[in-house]
C-alpha cells in the first residue's frame, strides 16, 4: 500500500468517525432538550435554561461536525482521484505523445493567459471561500446563541403547558457581541474588495 493509499484509508476513516460523533452530538441534543422539558414541568427554570444551552451547543457541535466530515471526504475524493491517475500514467505516455503534434498548431501564449487566469481566480475563490467560513464558524463557535436557548425553552414550555416567569427573564445574562472585531472586520472587507477588483 503506498502512502496515497495510506493516505486515502485515513481520510475515509476520519470521515466515517466524524459522522458517528456528528449523530451523538445529534442524540445528546435530543436528550438535554428532553431534560430541559422535564425541568420546566418540574419548575425549575433556571437548571431548564441550563439545559437548553447545551442542547443548542450539541446542535451547533452535530453542524460543524457533520461540515467537517463534508470536507474531509471532499478531500478523500481528490485523493481517490490522485490514486486513479497515478495507475493511468502508464497510457497517458501515448497520449502526450499525441498531443505533441496537436500542441504545434495552438498558441501557447493564449494558453498560459488562460491558465494564469484560472489559477489566479481559483486562488481568490480560496481566500473568498475561507473568510465566509472563517467568518461562520467563529460565529457558531464562539457562544451559544441566546435567541436560540430563549426559542427552545419557549418551545419546549408550550409542550409541557408551563409559563415561563418574568423572574426567569431577570435572570437572564446579558448577550455579548460574537464575532470578529471591527479592525478584524474592516481588514477582511478590504482583503475581499481588493480580490474583486
Amino acid at each position: 500500500m503506498s502512502g496515497l493509499e495510506k493516505t486515502l484509508f485515513n481520510l475515509k476513516f476520519t470521515a466515517k468517525q466524524l459522522q458517528r460523533q456528528a449523530i451523538k452530538a445529534e442524540k445528546e441534543s435530543d436528550l438535554e432538550a428532553k431534560k430541559a422539558l422535564k425541568a420546566m414541568k418540574q419548575n425549575r427554570h433556571e437548571i431548564a435554561r441550563i439545559y437548553s444551552a447545551n442542547s443548542v451547543r450539541k446542535t451547533q457541535e452535530h453542524a460543524n461536525l457533520v461540515k467537517l466530515a463534508s470536507r474531509i471526504d471532499s478531500v478523500s475524493s481528490r485523493v481517490q482521484t490522485a490514486v486513479t491517475m497515478r495507475q493511468v500514467t502508464g497510457s497517458m505516455a501515448n497520449v502526450v505523445r499525441g498531443m505533441d503534434v496537436a500542441m504545434k498548431n495552438m498558441d501557447l501564449e493564449k494558453i498560459t493567459t488562460v491558465m494564469d487566469k484560472f489559477q489566479s481566480q481559483f486562488e481568490d475563490l480560496d481566500v473568498t471561500t475561507g473568510y465566509y467560513e472563517n467568518a461562520t464558524s467563529s460565529a457558531t463557535a464562539v457562544g451559544t446563541p441566546q435567541e436560540d436557548v430563549d426559542r427552545l425553552m419557549s418551545r419546549l414550555a408550550d409542550e409541557a403547558g408551563v409559563e415561563l416567569q418574568a423572574e426567569m427573564r431577570d435572570a437572564e445574562a446579558p448577550a455579548k457581541a460574537i464575532g470578529p472585531t471591527e479592525v478584524e472586520e474592516n481588514g477582511l472587507d478590504q482583503r475581499l474588495r481588493a480580490l474583486r477588483n
